[in-house]
């Protein structure tokens, strides 16, 4: 089944985090001068020729060395004990009032985007929204989920478009009041009937004018008498009342004399007929412009909100919007300025090229002028900072925006967040002093993680001992993290180096930077096969640009070119504009070099090459070999589709759901877009979109795809039997329709799965029978549960050997297969699997149970605290808890509940745990 990953975005993906030696990051322009600049890391000369000449040309730069490269500072707030900052964002949440509850939702927002978990972050954000009152708030957020989704890259799509959901509906964002049950609800802009047509309702004539038997004053503009009724005037607001009414000498006249007062004749007429009417329909933006003004110098209130909420309604794109802003922000017309800034933040990222919204944002006078409409705020600015540094991590624009975020910031987590990430893009300008005081800042509001950028601070500046100390404190005052570890083998070198590093990996697996070390340590001892073997083990389970191309480096001075271009595509299929050697040589001119040292397959080969790969579970070849093909056809929508599909399992959702939107805009007919545009929502979280959108693509043309899609988002739910049933007939539907082994391979492997539900195992098996017949190799998996629950349990273990040796990528066939056999061999099945991806919980969760049989309780906590420590498991935390509350601990049991729910409030096992806990822990005090 497809799986849901989204990598990094903030981080360099290039091997060095050093800036190249050309680079001049103090005088790099603003994002709205420079556009999109990659960073790429400092190579090192190869000090020692590669030996065999026709890979010189290859390796024009060299290689890296060990004393240059390293790791990036994460550019997200890092608690040092996730649970316990878990667990107390959860009780906060649920203490909190309705005002809190959206802030505390953004500070979870923060924490976990260290973990990197798409559909986490998304509901941050959701929950976020659905609890914030204030229009400012809900345009931000509205804005920020559009952004997450990426749609700016859906061609034919517009800004102010909206998709149908009122989280994230322009129209109901500038509606005040909380959205509380609306998490998944659509908006009424899918049931407004649209005729083409602008209606405006047309004041009548009788309406437009006050006749002179209904007037009782006249205000004189030059020669121009506007005709009033003095009481309606007068309602307008108290300065008015006053004049006509009071002690003045105009409340005794019948003509006033206006001209003196700002306003044209056009104008008052126009706010005589409000008066009257309380309509703006008929009157031009430029007059109501005009009134909006003349209500703020005369205090009249409710005209001065009828113009507001007029004009807000009228910005319908940026032109409009930086039109009507400095209106806006002039009259302090708060709704106008919500709704030109919605614009531009829905028009993000390409909106910050603009000099013009660059200077709405970036200046402090440009924030003051903000914060006196109430539209300065942390939000506001933590969001537009985070799409800077994304698009320009050293542009001036980016740090720009974060002083402005800093200043707003009024937490503590948001001053350390601010401070934190102002650190790491003034390291990265090689402003070293600055950064230096900045990280200095973030510690000192209670960021222990900021402690590793101010040591790497000092180290760029000369201080590599006081970095060292700095490290060693951390250590000792804390309890051992992998990334301290990592930060204080820079500081060292030797043994200890070396010790620092397999440390980290000990206790962290999943941190790239000693994998890279320690393969680039023994590429300079001439072991490059070690090295690669190396590398490798990250590889495995995290794949990364920078680790692709360092094992393509070491495929080139071994000259296996063809494995090398291999990985060349495949990082290229994860960025398309990767930049090698500190942007000297692009990944694509590497890889016309390359592939004239290797054999040219035709498109027919490269079918045959995908078709072998896809069977065998090589995900990245076969992601290298669509990627070939993509060069010859790159409008074929089907291929970029495929794409997608790949990069899902190697856990890459941002280039996954970029290879998906390019399906969507390639694709060569409406039935086919439909089903990606299915597949988008699907993966963002939008089911019943997901499925009407297949059941639309049906209704015009039945094909595999648009049943595959139906049938794959209706059982992704409990099915029942007559769901069931549905959704078998669903995929025998779609088997019907025209498509290749690949894809009719997953369709038998979910029918199977299916029917193996449904207790019809002969069916199953014919189902899996039939995908193996077509090489869909993960069918063994499948075939192997029908023999077991049909008590063949030796006949399962041997699928599952089979599946093993066939798949390139076997971590989860080892955790399966650990399933068909006695406890000795499970747990050697389960060694290897965390060996080969330390990221699968499930083999801790069941040797924590072995030992939790053994009794011994102790073992069985500490087998699961090694894994949340780097991947704080729902699953993994759930079951701690159970321990703890077995072995009388009911405290600990109640913070790893918490910490749980922070991740899932609606997991229904947790909170009945969490309950009994809480009972027992009160129950213990009584006694």
């Amino acid at each position: 089944m497809r799986s849901f990953k989204l990598i990094e975005r903030y981080k360099s993906t290039q091997v060095h985090a050093l800036t190249p030696p050309d680079a001049n990051p103090s005088s790099t322009t603003s994002c709205a001068v420079t556009g999109k600049v990659n960073h790429h890391s400092k190579w090192l000369k190869l000090s020692q020729a590669i030996s065999a000449s026709v890979a010189e040309p290859l390796l024009p730069y060299g290689l890296p060395t060990t004393e240059l490269i390293e790791p990036p500072i994460d550019l997200h707030l890092k608690s040092v004990n996730h649970v316990e900052t878990l667990a107390s964002l959860y009780r906060r949440f649920q203490t909190c009032s309705q005002f809190d509850k959206s802030l505390i939702c953004l500070e979870q927002y923060s924490l976990l985007r260290s973990l990197g978990d798409p559909k986490l972050l998304r509901r941050c954000l959701w929950t976020a929204r659905q609890n914030v009152a204030d229009i400012q708030s809900k345009v931000v957020l509205s804005a920020w989920l559009r952004y997450e989704r990426r749609e700016d890259e859906l061609s034919g799509s517009t800004s102010m478009e909206c998709g149908g959901h009122i989280l994230e509906c322009p129209k109901a964002a500038m509606v005040p009041g909380c959205d509380l049950k609306s998490f998944y609800d659509h908006c009424r802009c899918r049931l407004a009937t649209v005729d083409g047509t602008d209606k405006q309702i047309i004041v009548g004539d009788d309406e437009c004018s006050t006749s002179n038997e209904n007037s009782d004053v006249s205000f004189c503009i030059d020669d121009e008498e506007i005709n009033c009724v003095r009481n309606k005037i007068a309602v307008l607001s108290g300065p008015f009342e006053t004049m006509l009414y009071g002690s003045f000498i105009e409340s005794k006249r019948v003509k006033i004399d206006f001209s003196e007062n700002g306003i044209s004749v056009e104008g008052m007429r126009a706010v005589e007929v409000f008066s009257r009417t309380r309509r703006l329909d008929s009157f031009h933006p430029e007059i109501v412009l005009e009134m909006l003004s003349f209500a703020n110098r005369f205090c009249c209130e409710e005209m001065k909100s009828a113009c507001d909420a007029y004009l807000a309604s009228l910005v319908c794109n940026i032109g409009d919007a930086l039109i009507l802003i400095d209106y806006g922000l002039e009259e302090t017309a708060s709704l106008l300025v919500a709704a030109c800034l919605q614009v531009l933040l829905r028009e993000l990222p390409s909106s910050l090229y603009n000099l013009k919204v660059v200077k709405i944002f970036c200046s402090i006078e440009a924030k003051e002028r903000l914060a006196m409409v109430g539209h300065a705020s942390f939000l506001l600015y933590y969001f537009l900072s985070q799409v800077a540094m994304e698009e320009n991590m050293v542009s001036k624009t980016t740090v720009m925006l974060l002083e402005r975020m800093r200043e707003c910031a009024t937490e503590k987590w948001q001053k350390a967040l601010a401070f934190h990430q102002l650190g790491c893009v003034r390291l990265e300008r090689k402003e070293y002093e600055d950064a230096e005081c900045c990280f200095e800042a973030a510690t000192e509001v209670g960021h222990v993680y900021s402690v590793a950028g101010v040591a790497r601070a000092k180290y760029k500046q000369g201080h590599q001992y006081s970095s060292y100390e700095l490290m060693n404190s951390l250590i000792s005052d804390y309890k051992s993290v992998g990334w301290m570890y990592q930060e204080r083998s820079l500081y060292c070198s030797g043994r200890m180096k070396i010790f620092d590093l397999n440390t980290a990996t000990e206790l962290d697996p999943t941190l790239p930077f000693p994998y890279k070390y320690r393969a680039v340590a023994l590429m300079e001892e001439k072991q490059i096969r070690a090295s690669i073997t190396e590398i490798d083990k990250i590889i495995g389970f995290k794949v990364s640009p920078d680790c692709l191309e360092l094992r393509a480096w070491f495929f080139i001075a071994l000259e296996d070119y063809q494995s090398a271009l291999r990985d060349i595509r495949a990082l290229l299929a994860l960025e398309p504009n990767y930049i090698m050697f500190h942007g000297k040589v692009s990944a694509d001119h590497l890889v016309e070099l390359l592939s004239r040292r290797v054999q040219q397959w035709s498109q027919a080969d490269c079918w045959m090459q995908l078709y072998n790969r896809w069977s065998c579970i090589d995900d990245i070849g076969s992601l290298a070999v669509i990627h070939q093909m993509l060069v010859n056809d790159p409008h074929k929508s089907l291929l970029r589709f495929r794409q997608s599909l790949l990069l899902l399992r190697l856990n890459c959702q941002k280039a996954a759901m970029r290879s998906l939107r390019l399906a969507r805009n390639h694709s060569s007919s409406e039935h086919e877009r439909l089903v990606y545009e299915g597949w988008i929502s699907y993966d963002t979280g939008h089911r019943e979109e997901a499925l009407s959108k297949a059941e639309e693509s049906i209704t015009l043309q039945r094909s595999f795809e648009a049943f595959f899609l139906k049938a794959y988002v209706l059982a992704d739910t409990s099915l029942n039997p007559e769901s069931s049933a549905y959704v078998i007939q669903l995929l025998e539907e779609a088997l019907k329709c025209p498509s290749d082994g690949l894809r009719k391979g997953q369709a038998l492997n979910n029918l199977g799965s299916i029917y193996v539900d449904c207790g019809k195992l002969d069916l199953a098996a014919d189902c899996y029978m039939n995908a193996l017949d077509i090489k869909h190799t993960r069918a063994h998996q499948g075939l192997a549960r029908v023999c077991h629950l049909k008590n063949q349990r030796k006949a399962a273990y041997n699928e599952m050997t089979k599946l093993i040796d066939k798949a390139r990528n076997n971590a989860s066939a080892y955790e399966k297969r650990s399933e068909y056999c006695d406890r000795e061999m499970a747990m050697n099945d389960l060694s290897m699997a965390t060996r080969l991806d330390p990221l699968r919980t499930y083999p801790y969760r069941y040797r924590a149970a072995v030992l939790m049989d053994d009794q011994k309780e102790t073992e069985a906590v500490e087998e699961l605290t090694k894994a949340i420590a780097f991947k704080p498991d729902l699953q993994m935390l759930h079951l701690r808890a159970a321990f703890y509350e077995s072995m009388g601990d009911f405290i600990s049991a109640i913070q790893d509940c918490e910490a749980a729910l922070c991740l899932d409030p609606n997991h229904t096992d947790t909170l009945d745990l969490y309950n009994r806990a809480r009972d027992q822990a009160t129950h213990q005090q009584q006694k």
